[in-house]
């Protein structure tokens, strides 16, 4: 009897993820059961952290908020609440836009927002 051999479908599967693991250090790039492994985990980290990435920019865009509305003399809490009550729909994201690069809007904003709370 003669072994069998698997032929194209192992080999195309093989090829797949060697391919996927292009650009890996030593063994992780060459060896079918390393690279396996090591996409494996990396295609675990890329979908967790589509997740992450989300969170992060949320958080960066809140602390950026919170520092240019404190130079205006609120605090980041009040501002939200302000332009809850002055019904300005600003997001977060925009709201973090406007203090980086347009100060002077950005402090129009927070007025708007003064207003409301006082």
């Amino acid at each position: 009897m003669s072994r069998v051999k698997r032929g194209f479908k192992a080999r195309r599967r093989r090829n797949r993820v060697l391919k996927l693991a292009k650009g890996y250090r030593g063994a992780r790039s060459k060896l079918f059961r390393s690279a396996t492994e090591a996409v494996d985990r990396a295609l675990n980290y890329a979908f967790r952290d589509r997740r992450v990435r989300k969170r992060d920019f949320r958080a960066l865009w809140i602390t950026r908020i919170n520092a240019a509305a404190r130079e205006n003399g609120l605090s980041y809490s009040r501002l939200i609440h302000g332009l809850k009550l002055s019904d300005i729909a600003l997001d977060r994201k925009i709201l973090a836009q406007l203090a980086v690069t347009e100060p002077a809007s950005f402090g129009a904003v927070v007025a708007a927002a003064k207003t409301k709370l006082a």
